[in-house]
């Protein structure tokens, strides 16, 4: 599965194989230790996976579930009428799919494939970027993706990469698809990132987006085994990222707010109000079917 897909879960390896995420993970260390692949937090990686980069008929089978709900999440945390970037990726295309339904957007993006899921959205205005086309992921990417940016300015910006970490940030394998990132990112007021949790804690060889400039996360919940999952949305918290979390197969507890009224999730504590509790005090506090959404702020 790892050699056909580049990468897969440890919930997918444990589905296909019919053991506990525990054998799987003694399995997968023993591989690692014979050189036959690399471990990455919540799933695997085939060596050399620091600047190797799965193409979209691989990501597309990969941690499907999660993506959904990411999606999900993310899609409240747009308004009516707003104007949003969305970069390239198996997670923004899901986005996109729930955006059709927004009445007065305008979407840029560089995806082919985002901007075929709003193509008959006939309330939301779709601008593409220029650029040469990179099949491997449907993205256009080049100086003319990059100057067809350049003066444009929106609310937000939804982005999805290779591997995220508290320390580097966002990043990705590809250098083309890390500039034009770069310049979605400079058009936008606030970025949210989509990553599920197999991209916590994996760095890969082009930083997109500082952990600074990262105003939300929206991700799924790690297993509960997965500490060092958790360790880094806790890391991410506390340098200042507004993290979102959901299970994977449920709605958040706290919907996102009506369509055309900010979110009370959004905006982040004043200096001076009460510490934010520790991501694994709001998980425990969380209803035993995992769907949540918790917000961690810096103070």
């Amino acid at each position: 599965m790892v050699r056909a897909n580049g990468a897969v879960s440890l919930r997918e390896l444990a589905r296909v194989v019919q053991t506990s995420e525990v054998t799987v993970r003694r399995d997968v260390r023993a591989l690692e230790a014979e050189g036959l692949l690399d471990r990455r937090h919540g799933g695997a990686v085939l060596p050399g996976g620091f600047t190797r980069e799965s193409g979209f008929p691989q990501k597309s089978h990969l941690a499907t579930a999660e993506k959904t709900a990411i999606a999900d999440l993310a899609a409240g945390l747009v308004e009516e009428g707003e104007a949003i970037v969305v970069g390239a990726g198996t997670t923004t295309q899901e986005l996109a799919r729930r955006l059709a339904r927004v009445p007065g957007l305008t979407v840029v993006t560089n995806s082919l494939l985002v901007a075929q899921a709003l193509a008959h959205a006939n309330r939301v205005e779709v601008v593409m970027t220029g650029g040469t086309l990179r099949g491997s992921n449907y993205a256009l990417v080049g100086s003319g993706a990059e100057q067809s940016l350049h003066g444009l300015r929106v609310s937000k910006a939804f982005l999805s990469g290779s591997g995220l970490t508290a320390e580097r940030g966002l990043s990705t394998s590809n250098m083309l698809s890390a500039s034009v990132d770069r310049a979605l990112v400079q058009a936008a007021s606030e970025v949210v990132i989509l990553a599920d949790h197999t991209k916590l804690g994996t760095d890969t060889m082009f930083r997109t987006v500082p952990t600074e400039a990262i105003t939300r996360l929206v991700t799924d919940d790690p297993p509960a085994h997965d500490d060092r999952a958790a360790t880094e949305l806790q890391a991410l918290a506390d340098q200042g990222v507004q993290i979102t979390v959901s299970g994977a197969t449920g709605a958040p507890e706290q919907p996102p707010a009506p369509r055309g009224q900010r979110s009370s999730q959004l905006p982040g504590p004043r200096r001076g109000q009460p510490p934010a509790p520790t991501l694994r005090g709001v998980l425990a506090d969380q209803p035993p079917d995992r769907a949540r959404v918790a917000d961690l702020r810096r103070r």
